[in-house]
């Protein structure tokens, strides 16, 4: 049975798990098939481990106690583990999409082509044609494990999975209610033929655990044909009350060659990492190679910065400046490299007390589920009583532990009645 309370270890997680976060292609959100929410954050995991070498290698491995825990089952659960593994490789995942040439594909795969315990090891392996399609960067979704344990709902998952990758765009575009049904995993249903009932088990709690669990925000429309609901569509905005659970893919964005590169040129690892995120590997490639065509710089580092924050092309390239000129220009970029390193310094700090938040945040969650309904009905009119302001009681009564608006004073609230569980 899931173990709410298990906690992972995570200095047995290595290399892909370390990152929390995995692509996730179109072709692998849009499951044909009804999966429990154990065993969407299962498939989840599973990809995550083996995404690095998704095309290169056969099969893959993980620790099956390892798995078990990050997925949420009792470590030593391995019935609801095998069960869960034979469901995955039962399920079938299609894809409808157009080839680099603009013609159409089709194609249908289990999402697991075979899974096996042994000696405490799960293996298991993609079909070609599948794994493929899951490691195409082109169009992919950031799924978030540790986003991804906050739902308590297969529904709410697959809502937030669907919804995550057009974050950027601000809308989900029309889906077919009978689309919708398919990605929601309730299109055998026939109670669900009727839009009252879909909308009233499925959308509007799915909408719920969303924007209560998650980094986004969704906002259902309809559209209809006659008095009939047809089309569906969700708004999407960015949830800032979820802001200091995002943890960023450092640990892939470190392996990028235009990250190595940046790193050659004597950038930090900090800034590196912004000026990729904030500009894309591909204009940050386009000014390295821009600068180490110049001959005579002096300061290669500060024309670096010069030109990726003025976006110099060699088109666009001016005449050589004199001694003087270039001795002033190396100057001001010098004044300004220093002035970024203090930013990139302050920008880690405040990076490193996010994450020591959310990780304290996360033991709250464990040290509440482990009370009775009395104790955390005591426990809750207890830190209530502490709160000043309106605002701050409001904000703790929507949001409860997770209230982001009173952390600090969550925080301090348990560490003062479970000490021990902090002293890490």
């Amino acid at each position: 049975m899931p173990d709410q309370g298990t906690e992972i270890d995570r200095d047995r997680l290595t290399g892909a798990l370390t990152r929390e976060t995995v692509k996730k292609n179109v072709a692998a959100i849009h499951i044909s098939g009804k999966l429990t929410l154990l065993q969407r954050k299962l498939s989840n995991v599973l990809l995550l481990n083996a995404y690095d070498t998704l095309t290169t290698a056969r099969e893959h491995t993980i620790d099956a106690r390892t798995l078990a825990m990050m997925v949420g089952y009792n470590s030593n659960d391995f019935d609801t583990l095998r069960a869960s593994l034979k469901t995955l490789a039962e399920t079938v995942a299609e894809w409808d999409m157009l080839d680099e040439q603009g013609h159409q594909e089709w194609g249908v795969s289990a999402l697991l082509s075979y899974a096996k315990l042994k000696n405490g090891i799960c293996e298991y392996a993609y079909s070609p044609a599948l794994a493929a399609k899951l490691h195409d960067p082109k169009i992919y979704a950031l799924i978030n494990v540790h986003i991804q344990r906050n739902f308590s709902s297969g529904h709410g998952l697959a809502l937030y999975e669907n919804c995550y990758r057009f974050v950027r765009t601000g809308s989900t575009g029309w889906w077919s209610l009978e689309i919708f049904r398919k990605l929601m995993g309730v299109d055998g249903s026939d109670y669900y033929q009727s839009y009252k009932h879909l909308n009233a088990k499925i959308i509007k709690p799915a909408v719920a655990e969303v924007n209560k669990s998650s980094d986004i925000i969704v906002e259902p429309e309809i559209r209809k044909k006659g008095r009939s609901v047809s089309d569906i569509r969700f708004l999407i905005r960015e949830n800032p009350q979820m802001a200091m659970f995002q943890i960023d893919d450092s640990e892939g964005m470190r392996n990028l060659p235009v990250y190595k590169a940046l790193r050659g040129q004597g950038v930090s690892d900090r800034l590196a990492r912004q000026w990729i995120t904030e500009h894309g590997s591909e204009y940050v490639q386009e000014k390295l190679d821009y600068v180490a065509s110049q001959d005579g710089v002096k300061s290669r580092l500060g024309y670096l910065q010069a030109a990726i924050k003025g976006d110099y092309t060699p088109v666009e390239s001016e005449p050589r400046m004199t001694p003087e000129q270039q001795a002033q220009v190396d100057a001001t970029l010098t004044a300004r490299a220093v002035e970024q390193a203090q930013e990139a310094a302050a920008f880690e700090a405040r990076a490193i007390e996010r994450r020591n938040r959310a990780r304290q945040l996360d033991i709250v969650q464990d040290l509440v589920s482990r009370r009775n309904p009395t104790q955390r009905d005591a426990d809750k009119r207890l830190f209530m009583t502490s709160l000043e302001s309106d605002l701050d009681r409001e904000h703790f009564r929507q949001h409860g532990w997770r209230s982001a608006l009173n952390a600090a004073g969550i925080i301090s609230f348990w560490q003062e009645l479970e000490p021990d569980a902090f002293a890490d």
